[in-house]
C-alpha cells in the first residue's frame, strides 16, 4: 500500500494543517462535508492537490478527540474575543452597508 505524501502538522498554528500551508484540516473538512463541495473543487479553490484534501479528511476522521478539542479551543477564543468587544467579519460588512 502506498503511503500518502500529505503531512498534517500542528507546529506554528494551534490547529492541524497541511505542512507548508495555512490551510487547516477543519477548514477542508468544513468545505467538503459541511458545504458539500467535492474534493476536486476544494483542491482547486485552495490551490492544493486532491491528495491533500483526502489526507486532511483522513486526519480529521482518524483523530476525533483532537479535532473536538480544537473546536472547543476555537469556540473559547471566539467567545473571549466577543467579550473583549470583537465583531465578526459579517458584522463589519453590515456596518459598512448601513
Amino acid at each position: 500500500m502506498a503511503q500518502s505524501s500529505v503531512r498534517i502538522v500542528t507546529e506554528v498554528h494551534d490547529e492541524p494543517h497541511i505542512e507548508g500551508r495555512r490551510v487547516t484540516v477543519r477548514r477542508i473538512q468544513g468545505l467538503v462535508e459541511g458545504a458539500g463541495k467535492s474534493a476536486e473543487e476544494v483542491a482547486d479553490q485552495l490551490d492544493l492537490d486532491v491528495a491533500d484534501v483526502y489526507g486532511a479528511l483522513q486526519y480529521y476522521h482518524s483523530h476525533p478527540d483532537e479535532m473536538a478539542a480544537v473546536e472547543r479551543q476555537r469556540a473559547e477564543r471566539e467567545a473571549a474575543a466577543r467579550e473583549a468587544g470583537a465583531v465578526s467579519f459579517s458584522e463589519l460588512k453590515d456596518d459598512e452597508s448601513a
